[in-house]
């Protein structure tokens, strides 16, 4: 937490330096400090158009923020989830080795140097597409549209969803040869560096028994699930709204709707405009907001894998089963309560900025929803408010993002190297539920 308020600190000051905008002015320490939070927790959430407000010293900055960000959160969590692994002396996903109780310096080095490698070969490979197409197809020469093309690639693959375009990926909503590569990379830095890693390993074991984790099952499947759900929705409610998809033909529909499914997982490209969809499409969407994607990942939200905890709990109380289980496997009473936990917390904190918001905004329920949960699932999809916010608004965002990208790593490994033992336990007795 310490290190991250400190990257936020430095990317405040340098955002608020005169060169940092187009007009040469210092920018108000409010709008330094938001889009510095935004950045470094790789939201999106913007008070001034990035590309019309900040100069090329104010975009890189923003960039290094959301590199450092992605790349540290990334880096974090999974060293995090291998020390947490040794602690309780679980096999984790993330390596193979013995119930020995220390993380040495070698493991924590090649967990680093591998998370750097997949985010490199990610953003690489996307800024070579991106920057063919603008330069080749939008008339861009060549270094604006190199800028260009890693500027969004970087973006793209850590969820961040900043955009050099006012209206993000809405004058490309037809063009598969940008929107589809972005979807693609936000969906892989979104599934989380354990599952690149058994990816990997799977390919190795060749004539072996090849067997996954249940980690990568219940992303993987959830995380499946939750993006053909949202297709749908976006389909079924956005077909014939005229402000959004009711002039593209069905190929274009089928384009702009995959792409808006992948988006709350969660970076905030939009090749529609959320300000003009339907109250039942931003509700649906506040929904795959606030479970995101997967864990020691670039995504925010509660993490999908919380959410199938969840379901699996549901499942197994409706049929009477003393324990959950999953993917062959029974999970802890420990993994359960950590999952309520944090799935609790987060949604009473979204639920107390709303009401707060509600105080002192105009706006009605269903956008400001739609902000504090963007924000604190670090989406950065907005229905364009962000910008009328009161300063005290913008702060209580602000407070979000951080909370949203640091909190639930903190808190669940927290929750799991927590041990207390009590010397004695009181009756049982059951209360009347329901």
């Amino acid at each position: 937490m310490v290190a991250f308020a400190a990257l936020v600190l430095l990317g405040t000051g340098l955002l608020s330096l005169p060169q940092a905008t187009e007009t040469g002015e210092p920018a108000a320490p409010s709008t330094a400090l938001f889009t510095a939070v935004s950045a470094a927790s790789v939201t999106g959430l913007v008070v001034e158009d990035t590309s019309g407000y900040w100069s090329v010293l104010g975009e890189v900055t923003i960039l290094l923020l959301i590199q450092v960000g992605g790349f540290g959160v990334m880096a974090l969590a999974t060293v995090l989830a291998l020390v947490v692994g040794r602690r309780l002396g679980l096999r984790m996903a993330v390596y193979t080795g013995t119930e020995a109780k220390g993380v040495s310096l070698g493991e924590v080095r090649q967990l680093v140097t591998g998370v750097l490698y997949v985010t490199l070969m990610f953003e690489g490979a996307l800024a070579v597409l991106l920057t063919l197409r603008w330069w080749l197809a939008y008339d861009l020469n060549f270094f604006s549209a190199l800028y260009t093309g890693i500027f969004h690639s970087i973006s793209a693959f850590n969820n961040a969803g900043f955009s050099l375009y006012s209206d993000s990926m809405e004058g490309f909503a037809t063009d598969p040869w940008i929107t589809v590569p972005i979807a693609l990379a936000v969906i892989a830095g979104g599934l989380g560096f354990p599952i690149w890693v058994e990816l990997w390993r799977f390919s190795r074991k060749r004539g072996e028994a090849r067997h996954w984790s249940v980690h990568a099952k219940l992303t993987a499947g959830m995380s499946a699930a939750l993006l053909l759900i949202g297709l749908a929705a976006f389909l079924a409610l956005e077909w014939n709204n005229p402000a959004t998809m009711g002039a593209l033909n069905v190929r274009e529909k089928l384009l702009t709707g995959f792409f808006q499914a992948v988006m709350p997982r969660t970076a905030g490209f939009n090749s529609l405009d959320f300000g003009a969809m339907n109250t039942q499409t931003l509700l649906v969407t506040d929904i795959l907001m606030f479970i995101g994607g997967g864990s020691a990942g670039t995504a925010g939200g509660i993490k999908v894998t919380t959410f199938a905890v969840l379901m699996l709990v549901i499942y197994s109380n409706v049929r009477g089963e003393p324990t959950v289980h999953a993917a062959g496997r029974r999970l802890s009473q420990a993994t359960v309560s950590q999952a309520t936990t944090v799935a609790l917390l987060s949604l009473g904190l979204v639920l107390s900025a709303t009401l707060a918001l509600m105080t002192i905004t105009p706006f009605t329920l269903d956008q400001i929803l739609f902000e504090t949960t963007s924000a604190f699932a670090t989406v950065g999809l907005s229905t364009g408010i962000t910008g009328d916010l009161p300063v005290l608004g913008q702060m209580i965002l602000v407070f979000l993002m951080f909370v949203g990208r640091i909190g639930p790593i903190t808190l669940a490994s927290a929750l799991a190297m927590r041990r207390r033992s009590r010397a004695y336990e009181l009756p049982e007795e059951r209360p009347i539920v329901g």
